[in-house]
Protein backbone atom coordinates (compact mmCIF):
# COMPACT_ATOMS: atom_id res chain seq x y z
CA UNK A 1 0.00 0.00 0.00
CA UNK A 2 1.43 3.71 -1.36
CA UNK A 3 0.24 6.54 0.50
CA UNK A 4 1.66 9.72 1.65
CA UNK A 5 2.06 10.46 5.28
CA UNK A 6 1.85 14.60 6.69
CA UNK A 7 3.97 14.61 9.98
CA UNK A 8 3.50 16.73 13.12
CA UNK A 9 5.56 19.05 11.55
CA UNK A 10 4.09 20.12 8.45
CA UNK A 11 6.42 17.96 6.26
CA UNK A 12 4.85 15.36 3.68
CA UNK A 13 6.81 11.70 3.83
CA UNK A 14 6.14 10.08 0.64
CA UNK A 15 5.18 6.03 1.31
CA UNK A 16 6.03 3.66 -1.90
CA UNK A 17 6.58 0.53 -2.68
CA UNK A 18 9.61 0.71 -4.88
CA UNK A 19 13.56 2.23 -4.39
CA UNK A 20 16.08 2.18 -1.41
CA UNK A 21 17.65 -0.95 0.09
CA UNK A 22 15.46 -4.38 0.49
CA UNK A 23 16.27 -5.94 3.81
CA UNK A 24 16.72 -4.16 7.17
CA UNK A 25 17.16 -5.14 10.17
CA UNK A 26 13.60 -5.57 11.75
CA UNK A 27 12.57 -3.88 8.51
CA UNK A 28 13.85 -0.58 9.64
CA UNK A 29 16.52 1.32 7.99
CA UNK A 30 17.37 3.51 11.05
CA UNK A 31 15.69 4.42 13.99
CA UNK A 32 15.64 8.63 13.08
CA UNK A 33 12.43 10.41 14.07
CA UNK A 34 10.95 10.13 11.12
CA UNK A 35 11.54 6.13 10.04
CA UNK A 36 10.10 5.47 13.87
CA UNK A 37 7.05 7.68 13.07
CA UNK A 38 6.44 5.63 10.02
CA UNK A 39 7.37 2.41 11.63
CA UNK A 40 4.45 3.48 14.40
CA UNK A 41 2.21 3.97 11.45
CA UNK A 42 2.91 0.14 10.14
CA UNK A 43 0.84 -0.60 13.31
CA UNK A 44 -1.85 1.57 12.76
CA UNK A 45 -2.39 0.21 9.34
CA UNK A 46 -1.86 -3.12 9.92
CA UNK A 47 -4.96 -2.94 12.33
CA UNK A 48 -6.81 -0.93 9.74
CA UNK A 49 -6.51 -3.32 7.25
CA UNK A 50 -7.44 -6.07 8.95
CA UNK A 51 -10.74 -3.92 10.05
CA UNK A 52 -11.51 -3.31 6.49
CA UNK A 53 -10.60 -5.98 4.82
CA UNK A 54 -10.65 -9.31 7.61
CA UNK A 55 -8.82 -10.92 10.22
CA UNK A 56 -6.96 -13.39 7.50
CA UNK A 57 -4.75 -10.09 6.69
CA UNK A 58 -1.37 -11.18 8.21
CA UNK A 59 1.53 -8.92 7.99
CA UNK A 60 4.22 -10.70 5.55
CA UNK A 61 7.05 -8.21 5.93
CA UNK A 62 7.77 -4.34 5.82
CA UNK A 63 10.70 -2.07 4.70
CA UNK A 64 10.46 1.24 6.78
CA UNK A 65 12.89 4.37 5.90
CA UNK A 66 12.93 8.00 6.79
CA UNK A 67 11.40 8.54 2.89
CA UNK A 68 8.95 6.21 3.20
CA UNK A 69 6.64 2.90 4.32
CA UNK A 70 6.27 -0.34 2.43
CA UNK A 71 3.96 -2.32 3.97
CA UNK A 72 3.47 -6.28 2.79
CA UNK A 73 -0.08 -8.07 3.98
CA UNK A 74 -1.67 -11.06 2.92
CA UNK A 75 -5.13 -10.98 0.88
CA UNK A 76 -6.50 -12.80 -2.01
CA UNK A 77 -7.58 -9.55 -4.17
CA UNK A 78 -6.74 -6.33 -5.14
CA UNK A 79 -7.99 -3.50 -2.91
CA UNK A 80 -10.71 -1.39 -3.91
CA UNK A 81 -10.59 2.70 -3.74
CA UNK A 82 -12.82 2.97 -1.59
CA UNK A 83 -11.36 0.38 0.78
CA UNK A 84 -8.31 1.82 0.87
CA UNK A 85 -10.21 5.61 1.73
CA UNK A 86 -11.68 3.75 4.62
CA UNK A 87 -8.19 2.26 5.77
CA UNK A 88 -6.59 6.08 5.22
CA UNK A 89 -9.78 7.21 7.39
CA UNK A 90 -9.35 4.72 10.10
CA UNK A 91 -5.48 5.41 10.51
CA UNK A 92 -6.13 9.14 10.65
CA UNK A 93 -8.76 8.68 13.31
CA UNK A 94 -6.19 6.34 15.36
CA UNK A 95 -4.12 9.54 15.00
CA UNK A 96 -6.26 11.99 16.11
CA UNK A 97 -7.26 9.76 18.74
CA UNK A 98 -3.74 10.13 20.16
CA UNK A 99 -3.00 6.97 21.95
CA UNK A 100 -0.07 5.90 23.74
CA UNK A 101 2.42 3.95 22.72
CA UNK A 102 3.74 1.46 25.42
CA UNK A 103 5.17 -1.47 25.63
CA UNK A 104 5.65 -4.58 27.98
CA UNK A 105 7.98 -7.36 27.99
CA UNK A 106 6.04 -10.83 28.39
CA UNK A 107 5.93 -14.51 27.44
CA UNK A 108 5.15 -15.45 23.81
CA UNK A 109 2.09 -17.42 24.99
CA UNK A 110 0.62 -14.47 27.00
CA UNK A 111 1.35 -12.21 24.65
CA UNK A 112 -0.60 -14.33 21.68
CA UNK A 113 -3.24 -15.05 24.98
CA UNK A 114 -4.07 -11.41 25.54
CA UNK A 115 -5.02 -10.37 21.85
CA UNK A 116 -1.01 -9.41 20.16
CA UNK A 117 -0.62 -10.34 16.57
CA UNK A 118 2.66 -11.57 15.67
CA UNK A 119 3.41 -12.72 12.05
CA UNK A 120 6.36 -14.41 12.76
CA UNK A 121 5.46 -17.37 15.12
CA UNK A 122 8.50 -19.73 15.65
CA UNK A 123 11.14 -17.00 15.11
CA UNK A 124 9.91 -15.69 18.59
CA UNK A 125 12.18 -16.39 21.76
CA UNK A 126 10.11 -17.19 25.41
CA UNK A 127 9.63 -13.51 25.73
CA UNK A 128 8.61 -10.80 23.74
CA UNK A 129 7.94 -6.76 23.48
CA UNK A 130 4.26 -6.10 22.79
CA UNK A 131 3.87 -2.38 22.24
CA UNK A 132 0.17 -1.36 22.32
CA UNK A 133 -1.14 2.20 20.73
CA UNK A 134 -3.90 2.43 24.04
CA UNK A 135 -4.08 1.51 27.25
CA UNK A 136 -2.47 -2.45 27.40
CA UNK A 137 -4.54 -2.92 30.10
CA UNK A 138 -7.98 -1.50 29.12
CA UNK A 139 -9.05 0.39 26.06
CA UNK A 140 -6.41 -0.15 22.77
CA UNK A 141 -6.70 0.32 19.17
CA UNK A 142 -3.62 -1.70 18.33
CA UNK A 143 -1.23 -4.37 19.99
CA UNK A 144 1.61 -5.92 18.47
CA UNK A 145 4.72 -7.85 18.88
CA UNK A 146 7.45 -5.91 17.96
CA UNK A 147 10.88 -4.26 18.75
CA UNK A 148 10.49 -0.78 18.00
CA UNK A 149 11.35 1.78 17.95
CA UNK A 150 7.71 4.04 18.24
CA UNK A 151 6.25 7.30 18.81
CA UNK A 152 5.15 8.26 22.38
CA UNK A 153 1.83 9.20 21.11
CA UNK A 154 -0.37 8.39 17.65
CA UNK A 155 -1.12 12.23 17.16
CA UNK A 156 3.19 12.83 16.84
CA UNK A 157 2.03 11.20 13.40
CA UNK A 158 0.39 14.06 11.74
CA UNK A 159 -1.87 13.16 9.05
CA UNK A 160 -1.62 9.84 7.03
CA UNK A 161 -2.83 9.79 3.14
Amino acid sequence: MAVPLRRADGRTTRTVQDGGPRSFKGGLADQSEATTQLHTATHLLYKALRRVLGDHVVQRGSNVTADRLRFDFSHPAKMTAEERDEVERIVNEAIEHDWPMSFREVPTKDAFDEGALGAFGDKYGETVKVYTAGDPNGEWYSKEICGGPHVENTGALGHFG
